[in-house]
């Protein structure tokens, strides 16, 4: 199953090595990334693969959320399905 997961905050030190580091400790294989910073914001899109086997995409998102609080930064994590619905023209 693939998902969308999305990072946004002021910028600091260590947020892709702590979401990534949560990712990898779920099992979670990262497909793609793309990061910026405008001026003292981050923002990062990531295209994510997880076995719905091994985790749900539930537990991936509470594991993800209390990284998210513990860096200052909001993460979302999206059903690839749903984020193509939603963005959909």
């Amino acid at each position: 199953m693939k998902a969308v997961i999305t990072v946004v905050g002021k910028d600091r030190v260590g947020i892709i090595a702590g979401v990534s580091t949560a990712l990898a400790e779920q099992g979670v294989n990262i497909l793609d990334i793309s990061q910026t910073i405008l001026q003292d914001y981050f923002t990062m899109i990531m295209l994510v693969e997880l076995d719905p086997e091994r985790h749900a995409i539930g537990e991936v998102a509470d594991k993800l959320n209390a990284v998210g609080e513990a860096l200052g930064v909001q993460v979302r994590v999206q059903h690839d399905a749903i984020f193509t619905a939603m963005h959909r023209v």
